[in-house]
């Protein structure tokens, strides 16, 4: 029997919406305490010279308590769904959110926001959940660029959020000048307002996004059902229906011809006919690549998020004469000093910085990267980021402050691109280097416990050679630390291979299996090898064909097994 002709991949730009909306409190939430955070550690009794330490410790507690539990909630998300994971990271985030605002001691702030980093594994398993609804390497620029996206917009608004909301009682008094609550608990509203936004995810996740992870996929979801039922009642969207086109353009909710899509109907293999998922082994998730991707990610993520903390500080920091006469200047190395700029200067240059990143985000990053690939574009990206690292101090020299903030911005346009296009294609690779999807979940676990402790210590080390550099008159020490991290973050990447996707342009665009036929030359294909893993597509010689229902990897399912380190789970 000839192969079926097959349409051009799409995105499911569905299912990705659902996640956009799940994903988009997390930002607003996160970075809207950043204008109030200073005001609220002398509310709660932090000595003014200590505040810059306090709240940089609260901000390092949440990463390092993040990177404690990644691993724990990847191998969550891969034995439970990547669904409920998601729905209750989402949760205890909104949770942990509202307890922060009613905050009245130090250590109830720190101990509140060292429960979110435990209790959140989002990144991790949101990343994991596009990689299986794309899982075509010519889409997947367009689709791994959408959460940053989302995550840019979201820390546009989410400072405004924060501090137009904050101490409603003292910035709104004709509204809220009476509220005893708002006077007893002045960063309550804004994180009130956040909750709102988190319970709009939650809604959303629940009723309408799939599960993805291929054994439990095909499981009664009854947000779903629930979801199906409010739809019917307001007779708008309906379910997809993937036998009748794409994800793109079916709609939401609605009626569907498989029952197996039926979150209704009980799954077409039976639960006891369903093998037991294997474990995970280190040989699976550690790979030679995957090891490789991992370091440049950590790397990626300590100097970037260093950069952007020193940023700020440099730009405050009081302007130096660099005249001959002064001492304590030996050009070109020995100079210190800044722009000696207020915080609303600083806060619109950080705005025209972050605007730009959306824009390159959304329209520059995935045509490049889709026409270069994600190691070319990585590549070109850690060689200029170095030489931005290296010039930056030097904005300090220019007397003119329009054109220190100029060049500064120059600067700040180039490090954009270089963050707009290294997230994105690192977490490509990443995802690309895994054996199998069964360990996406897992392996992204680790990547956010590496990226969360590279972005607590990147500050660290930042802001030590910051004050370091300060006292002994050299101010080129930050960021000359920072160019060398760098560079070897960067060296990792000479050694990593481009490899395909889990999908290919001839496969489904909505990656599920359509009607399967058996054709001619794959008749005789023989059976797969013990120890082989079907969840790789990238692992079959031939493509085998499957009854409606039953894709070739559940078919398959029973001959699973994986032994790595002597048959040692991770």
């Amino acid at each position: 029997m000839a192969k079926k002709g097959r349409k051009e991949a799409t995105l499911p730009w569905q299912q990705i919406g659902i996640l956009a909306i799940c994903r988009f409190a997390e930002p607003v939430a996160f970075t809207s305490i950043n204008p109030y955070l200073p005001e609220m550690m002398e509310y709660l009794g932090v000595e003014t010279d200590r505040v810059a330490y306090v709240a940089g410790f609260m901000s390092a507690i949440f990463s390092l308590c993040q990177g404690l539990t990644g691993i724990a909630w990847g191998r969550a998300a891969d034995a439970f769904g990547r669904k409920p994971c998601i729905l209750v990271g989402l949760a205890t985030t909104m949770t942990s959110s509202v307890l922060f605002g009613f905050s009245r001691s130090l250590w109830w702030a720190i101990g509140v926001r060292a429960t979110a980093g435990l209790a959140n594994g989002n990144a991790g398993t949101l990343r994991t959940m596009v990689a299986e609804m794309v899982p075509q390497k010519e889409l997947q620029p367009r689709a791994f660029s959408i959460m940053p996206l989302v995550w840019t917009i979201g820390s546009i608004l989410g400072p405004a959020f924060g501090g137009a909301f904050a101490d409603p009682a003292t910035h709104f008094p004709a509204i809220f000048g009476r509220s005893a609550f708002f006077r007893t608990f002045p960063y309550a509203l804004p994180n009130l307002l956040a909750a709102a936004l988190f319970l709009v995810g939650l809604t959303a996740g629940t009723l309408y996004l799939r599960e993805t992870l291929a054994s439990r996929k095909h499981d009664r979801d009854y947000g779903l059902v629930l979801g199906r039922r409010i739809s019917q009642i307001f007779g708008r969207w309906r379910t997809p229906s993937p036998s009748k086109g794409d994800d793109a353009s079916a709609p939401l909710l609605g009626d569907s011809t498989r029952p197996w899509e039926d979150p209704e109907t009980p799954p077409a293999v039976p639960a006891h006919h369903k093998s037991p998922e294997p474990r995970s082994t280190y040989a699976e998730i550690f790979t030679r690549q995957s090891s490789i991707n991992l370091v440049t990610y950590t790397m990626l993520c300590l100097h970037c998020v260093a950069s952007d903390q020193l940023l700020p500080i440099f730009m405050h920091h009081p302007r130096q004469d660099h005249g001959a006469d002064n001492p304590d200047v030996r050009l070109p190395f020995k100079f210190s000093g800044g722009f000696a700029l207020n915080s609303g200067r600083i806060g619109l240059l950080f705005t025209i910085y972050a605007t730009f990143g959306m824009f390159v985000q959304f329209l520059i990053f995935p045509p490049v990267a889709r026409r270069f690939g994600a190691l070319r574009c990585l590549k070109a990206c850690a060689t200029a980021i170095p030489v931005v690292y290296v010039l930056t101090p030097f904005t300090a020299l220019i007397e003119s402050p329009n054109g220190q903030q100029g060049a500064m911005l120059g600067l700040m346009a180039i490090k954009s691109v270089v963050t707009v296009f290294s997230f994105p294609c690192i977490i490509i690779s990443l995802t690309n280097s895994a054996t199998s999807t069964r360990i996406l979940g897992t392996l992204n676990g680790v990547a956010t416990s590496l990226s969360a402790l590279g972005r607590a210590a990147g500050p660290a080390v930042g802001g030590s050679m910051f004050t370091y550099g300060a006292q002994t008159g050299y101010g080129i020490l930050p960021w000359w630390t920072l160019a060398v991290l760098a560079v070897l973050g960067a060296v990792p990447l000479w050694y990593t291979e481009e490899r395909d996707g889990f999908g290919s342009s001839d496969s489904d665009s909505d990656g599920e299996e359509t009607d399967c036929a058996i054709s001619e030359d794959d008749a005789e294909a023989p059976p797969p090898q013990s120890g082989s893993d079907p969840t790789d597509k990238r692992s079959r010689p031939r493509r085998i064909s499957c009854p409606p229902g039953l894709s070739a990897a559940r078919r398959l399912s029973n001959s699973l097994g994986t032994d790595g380190f002597g048959g040692m789970s991770l």
